[in-house]
């Protein structure tokens, strides 16, 4: 295990360093900040003031290896537009982008799953073409189009729920999150519900064909030849069968909600790293933006850990390599 985890973090670095590699190129050769951040009437002499502090005036390999040296130490540059820690104003919106991609994946795994069964203990049946209709109508439309309707509907024509923000924050063991408060969780519900549409519809899909798999196998059939009923074979064997791929397959759509939940955060004005890392493009925020990459690459990196060490708790046979 110490050997694993130590191979995990050298290609977790290794990794980190490539991610902040392409970043600084690609936003090198998109255009110069400082064209953004000055008025058109500023002159020579602040244009390259403003250059020298913002440490533009030096060449690419310079300014990567001067990130690197602070990298280590912790520090990823200051924001040219917020004047602040890059870090610190990720971390600010990182909290609000957990709780919507959390409670995304919870509606997805909460309903995607039990509908997935349901399809695959029924194939072939009115209820499991239904089902597969519906997955597949999660992978077509657009994610800013069920999230207008959603608004339409529920916040526009029945005013059951908010349009957009987070809404109140309350505090639990030193945790604060909008989750702790009712107010919070009237915010949440549309914008998770939205975000989940597309996992949701792969954990159906997914689980439908494990299930019609699972069910055909000798030791399902032995099973109810000794007479357990088919939910008892279901809970007791097929679940723990198709399992592995459906954790694997939670821990990349996790990873994936929390990097491209820019969308739905700026149709509900969630104040995420989403709409953060659209700003901070738009004025060519070059730590802002080095700073996202990373904090999602190292959060992409974690939960693909977790998901490794649940597989092998779920198949002692599976052998950390």
């Amino acid at each position: 295990m110490t050997t694993y985890l130590i191979k995990r973090l050298i290609e977790a670095l290794v990794a980190l360093a490539l991610v902040s590699l392409l970043v600084f190129v690609g936003i090198y050769a998109i255009g110069d900040p400082v064209n953004l951040l000055l008025s058109s009437d500023a002159g020579p002499a602040a244009e390259a003031a403003l250059r020298a502090q913002l440490g533009l005036d030096r060449s690419l390999p310079e300014q990567y290896l001067a990130f690197l040296g602070n990298a280590l130490r912790g520090d990823l540059g200051v924001s040219f537009y917020f004047r602040e820690p890059a870090i610190e104003v990720i971390f600010e919106r990182l909290p609000a982008t957990l709780e919507l991609a959390a409670v995304a994946m919870m509606f997805a795994i909460l309903i995607g799953i039990p509908l997935g069964l349901i399809a695959g203990m029924n194939p072939g049946t009115m209820l499991d073409r239904g089902i597969v209709t519906g997955s597949i109508m999660g992978f077509s439309l657009p994610t800013f189009l069920v999230g207008l309707l959603l608004i339409m509907v529920f916040a526009v024509w029945l005013g059951w729920l908010p349009s957009g923000g987070r809404g109140d924050v309350g505090s639990f063991l030193g945790v604060r999150s909008s989750l702790f408060t009712a107010d919070g969780w009237s915010h949440v519900l549309m914008p998770a519900l939205n975000l989940s549409i597309f996992p949701m519809a792969f954990l159906i899909r997914l689980t439908r064909s494990g299930m019609r798999e699972a069910m055909s196998l000798d030791f399902v059939r032995f099973a109810r030849a000794q007479g357990f009923s088919r939910g008892r074979v279901v809970r007791l064997h097929v679940l723990k069968y198709i399992s592995i791929p459906i954790v694997t397959m939670i821990g990349l759509q996790f990873g994936i909600l929390i990097a491209f939940a820019v969308v739905t955060e700026s149709i509900f004005a969630w104040p995420g790293m989403g709409r953060l890392i659209i700003n901070a493009i738009n004025q060519l925020d070059r730590p802002l933006i080095v700073a996202y990459m990373l904090v999602t690459s190292v959060l992409f990196i974690a939960i693909n850990l977790i998901v490794d060490l649940v597989y092998g708790w779920l198949d002692p046979r599976a052998q950390l390599k």
